[in-house]
């Protein structure tokens, strides 16, 4: 099928791009929802200013469109976003949220669009050892919950994979963030023909929760 995939440069929104790809599915389009206000209510939000050289590196058209972060606006920028694209259904990198399932779905049913979720439902240990089997990096930048403090920020997933089973031991965290622990944002791929390079960052932190703010990147090409 002809796929756009709802992207925002988070690790499972590229596994699932990913997924699709191996599965013979062209995902042309990467749809990027860019909150005015620096919050969605679906959507993830931050660094959504690497999605253009993400999409870059992967070589995809990139198709964006602001929403003021209120569900129906959200939802309202989704419609705006897939209804002139030449596509047959969109890809979502949703695993356990049931409110993010049922509003992409409901935009899908209004555009007769299929919707390709191939994490929905997945055990989160199985998604994290896809992550790690598929070669993807991405660093972790926001942490929201109990047993994830500032020195989280800006460390690799993969890495931090065992570190992550403990602290879910401890505070019954979900380790791929599905509850909204924690956002991450990609610099590897196999889809990337370029890794992106973090030039500079910021950190902000409020005292229990905060995120890593990419003020500078660059793309760096792969050698073989």
């Amino acid at each position: 099928m002809r796929l756009a995939s709802l992207f925002s440069g988070g690790k499972d929104s590229v596994l699932s791009m990913y997924i699709a790809e191996q599965m013979g599915h062209n995902v042309e389009y990467i749809v990027n929802i860019v909150p005015d206000s620096g919050d969605s209510m679906i959507f993830h939000v931050p660094n959504t200013n690497m999605v253009p050289l993400l999409a870059e590196a992967m070589g995809k058209r990139l198709v964006t469109s602001a929403t003021e972060g209120k569900e129906e606006d959200d939802m309202k920028a989704l419609y705006n976003a897939l209804k002139d694209l030449d596509i047959e259904g969109v890809v979502t990198g949703a695993v356990w949220s049931d409110y993010q399932w049922d509003r992409i779905n409901t935009i899908c049913g209004d555009l007769g669009l299929f919707c390709f979720a191939p994490l929905w439902r997945k055990d989160q240990d199985t998604v994290m050892n896809e992550l790690i089997d598929s070669e993807i990096s991405a660093v972790i930048v926001g942490v929201y919950a109990d047993g994830l403090d500032e020195k989280w920020l800006g460390r690799n997933v993969r890495d931090s994979y065992e570190e992550l089973k403990a602290v879910r031991s401890k505070n019954r965290i979900s380790v791929i963030g599905e509850g909204g622990e924690y956002e991450t944002l990609t610099l590897d791929s196999p889809m990337q023909s370029s890794r992106l390079v973090i030039a500079g960052s910021e950190k902000e932190w409020n005292g229990h929760s905060g995120t890593l703010n990419v003020t500078k990147a660059r793309l760096e090409k792969k050698t073989v």
